[in-house]
């Protein structure tokens, strides 16, 4: 289906994220900080990038805004564990087209999939 890069720090939750997705059918690439997900990004085409907000090395909002910087126009999606409106406005204003809240709930691969079918972006 999607070829998504998920990028986060957490081994637990990228083993769960990927383990959804790829039942859900879509080929997971896996970053576990902003800097290597950045490298990522601009090497490979991705259908969506999936990028936690808060890592060491290069955090998300950092990365995002690099990623926009150098044109990048693809979709990315934020995860924060943040259900606060502030952390959800630092994610939209860092380049960020839409937030999904952690935990990820039984809907996620819904969500995604929304997410993918509604962009059109390259």
């Amino acid at each position: 289906m999607a070829k998504i890069l998920f990028v986060d720090d957490d081994q637990d939750i990228c083993d769960l994220i990927t383990l959804r997705l790829g039942i859900a059918g879509h080929d997971t690439t896996i970053a576990e900080n902003g800097k290597i997900g950045l490298e990522k990004a601009l090497a490979e085409t991705y259908d969506l990038i999936l990028m936690d907000m808060h890592m060491p090395v290069m955090e998300g909002h950092e990365t995002v805004r690099t990623l926009r910087n150098r044109g990048y126009t693809g979709l990315i999606v934020a995860l924060t564990a943040s259900v606060m409106t502030s952390e959800t406005s630092a994610a939209i204003a860092s380049g960020c087209d839409d937030v999904i809240v952690k935990p990820i709930t039984e809907e996620f691969e819904d969500q995604v999939a929304k997410f993918i079918e509604g962009h059109t972006g390259p």
